[in-house]
This record gives C-alpha cells, structure tokens and sequence, in this order.
C-alpha cells in the first residue's frame, strides 16, 4: 500500500460533499429510530426489525456505495486517474491502498450510525447494539469491496450500485426466499442470529449459516478486487498508448 495514495483516497472522500450526504442519512437513520422507539415504547423486537430492514438493509449499503465509489469513480471520470496510474506503483498496491481508506471509513461512518441508532430505538442490555455493529462491519467490508470494483468495471457506477442497493439488497433480499442466499445482507446477519438466539423477544434470521456466510463475503471480496485490479491494468495500458 502507498501513503500518497491512501491520503488523497481519504480526502476524495471526507473532503468533498459526498461526506454530506453520509451525515444525512444518519441523520435519517436517528430520526427513523427515534419514531420507531417513539411508536413502540423501545420495545427490542421493533428495533431488531427496524435496524435488520432499514438500517442494515437499506442505508449501510447505500453508505457503502457513496464511499466505495468515492475514492476512485471522481478520478475516472474527470480523468485525473492517470497521474495515479502514471506512478511507479503497481496496480495491485494503488487498488488496495484505495479500498482500505474506503473500508475504515465506512466502517466509521456504517457502525458507528447503527450502534446509536439501536441505542435510541430501544436496547435494554446492549445485546442488540453488538450484534448489528458485528454484523454491520462485517456488512460494510464486503458491500464497499464490490461497490469499489463496481466503480472501476461500471461506466456508471452509482445508478448500478444503487439498483443494487435498493432492489436487491433492499428489497428482493428481504422477501423472495432464493434471492436471500445470495444477499451479503443474509451472510452478514448469520453471526448476528447465533448471538441473539438467547433473546427470545428479538427474531434475527439469516438463511445460510455462519462458515457459509464467512465464505460467500470473503468469496465476494476477493473476485471483486480481482476484477479491480484487472481493469485497472487495462485502463493503464490504453492511457499509455
């Protein structure tokens, strides 16, 4: 990994208004359970279905794709990417030097806002809190791996990213049962349902069991920054030529 480039990924991120409209949608994510404590008395199964449909389902990888995509799909677009490439770097070291920025900060930013937001929806001994933040992180690391790749193979990686996000993984994921196999939202949930299973009042289900789970994110992680790096290598060489 390279210093430079880890420094000018993190300002791609926080330094533009991309930052923003993280802020917002955890301001939406409190708001949402504020409401939710405020109908339901804090009741913890009102919170688990809440945060599993809402704020991991729907704003964590909504979060991811505004990082993932931040640290390179700007410097595609305007072209600046060439002085990157242009660099006695390899590939593989500008890769991973970007997607490590994007995985801390969404770590930051994605488990930090479901942890409070649990907290205000009602949490009575904290079991919930540290299931969704394991679950979040694990969550964030696969969804801003893909949606970094997607920034680099997609000539338009925010409206792929957001069909993703919203129909797949907001929607489908949630109720058509062969689709849930293929959800990170589902992997990512397997620790979170081994933890609660001792809290009767909360329903946390995922459809594939934890070492299933592990496999399918580490699986997904790897193709994905595989398949970054490649195109990367190809975009070098057409700026060369």
């Amino acid at each position: 990994m390279n210093a430079v480039v880890m420094r000018l990924a993190l300002q791609a991120v926080v330094g533009r208004r991309r930052v923003w409209l993280l802020v917002a949608l955890v301001a939406v994510l409190l708001v949402v359970a504020f409401l939710t404590r405020w109908g339901s008395g804090g009741r913890e199964e009102s919170t688990a279905a809440m945060m599993v449909n809402f704020g991991i389902g729907t704003l964590v990888p909504v979060m991811c794709l505004l990082i993932g995509t931040g640290v390179i799909a700007p410097e595609i677009e305007d072209g600046s990417v060439v002085y990157v490439l242009a660099k006695p770097l390899r590939r593989g070291a500008i890769a991973a030097s970007k997607l490590v920025v994007a995985q801390l900060v969404a770590l930051v930013f994605t488990v930090g806002a479901v942890v409070l937001a649990t907290e205000v929806a009602g949490d009575a001994d904290g079991q919930l809190a540290a299931a969704f933040a394991v679950t979040t992180a694990l969550a964030s690391l696969t969804y801003t791996t893909v949606f970094f790749a997607v920034a680099i193979l997609s000539k338009s990686p925010t409206i792929s990213g957001l069909l993703y996000a919203l129909v797949w993984e907001g929607s489908l994921a949630g109720y058509v049962p062969g689709v849930r196999d293929l959800s990170v939202r589902q992997w990512a949930l397997a620790p979170a349902e081994r933890m609660l299973e001792d809290v009767y009042t909360v329903n946390v289900h995922s459809d594939v069991s934890i070492t299933m789970g592990a496999l399918l994110m580490v699986a997904t992680m790897v193709v994905a920054l595989v398949l970054a790096v490649r195109r990367l290598a190809r975009l070098n060489v057409r700026v060369a030529d």
